[in-house]
């Protein structure tokens, strides 16, 4: 029941979303849709835990209580450690289902497990809570977020782009779009965070700041932060323009990451 109420719950579906649109991109034409869903599982167990009272310790999330609110923490965090080998099983299967090859099957778990990893998802976690009460540099701010959210996102884009069969090219161009678009993103929650309201956020804001984390508006300001984020996603977008790989649906995303209001 926690896994399926951790699933289920209202979100933006960004990284299921970024690897179908980074497959087409690529130019797969096959059907990605359960591969996609391999990446969510994820992020969504990273969302029970992160929300524990032992990490951010928070009571909302997607406009409803966490896992652990409504289930316990016991049962958010064997809920979360439980999807883990879900998510392998799911992107197996689907790359059997999709007929890839043996070497492009291990290359797309493998990047599943090392975005997720201690040097990408959860390393950022990590590193984050520990510059907590810290005055951290603008350039530490990012490297803990490229980690913490840009490595599942980055992983997202790259694994559609191995299952259309791109090149190391593309492969580099949809990455790099991916990692400038991942710091846009995690800026941009930074900004809302200060300048929006719980109920149009769908989970407590202000967090940051209790619990003395360097943010990008204290960094920078609002309007400072606001302008490295457009610029990031200018330079993504660039480099996908470069590699002949923009497509309005990528385009669409990048900047829904600089006007969401959520």
């Amino acid at each position: 029941a926690a896994i399926q109420y951790g699933l289920t719950s209202p979100g933006k579906r960004l990284r299921p979303l970024l690897l179908l649109f980074a497959y087409r991109a690529a130019g797969g034409n096959g059907d990605a849709t359960v591969l996609a869903c391999a990446p969510e599982i994820v992020h969504s167990y990273s969302l029970m835990h992160d929300d524990l009272p032992c990490m951010d310790d928070d009571d909302m999330r997607r406009g409803r209580p966490t896992v652990h609110k409504v289930y316990g923490s016991t049962v958010a965090i064997l809920g979360g450690v439980a999807m883990i080998p879900l998510a392998v099983i799911v992107a197996g299967d689907a790359t059997r289902q999709m007929g890839l090859p043996e070497h492009t099957a291990g290359a797309i778990l493998r990047t599943l497990l090392d975005a997720g990893g201690s040097a990408g998802m959860i390393g950022g976690q990590q590193r984050d809570l520990a510059g907590e009460g810290l005055a951290l540099s603008l350039e530490e701010r990012e490297g803990i977020h490229s980690a913490k959210t840009g490595a599942l996102i980055v992983g997202s884009i790259r694994m559609g782009a191995l299952a259309a069969g791109a090149n190391d090219a593309a492969i580099g161009a949809l990455e790099r779009y991916g990692r400038d678009i991942g710091l846009a993103f995690q800026i941009m929650d930074d900004v809302l965070d200060v300048t929006s309201t719980s109920s149009a956020l769908g989970k407590t804001t202000g967090r940051d700041a209790a619990l003395g984390k360097s943010t990008y508006p204290a960094l920078l300001g609002v309007e400072g932060a606001r302008q490295r984020a457009q610029s990031l996603i200018a330079d993504g977008l660039d480099s996908l323009r470069a590699h002949g790989l923009l497509t309005q649906e990528l385009s669409q995303v990048a900047n829904f990451m600089v006007t969401r209001t959520s």
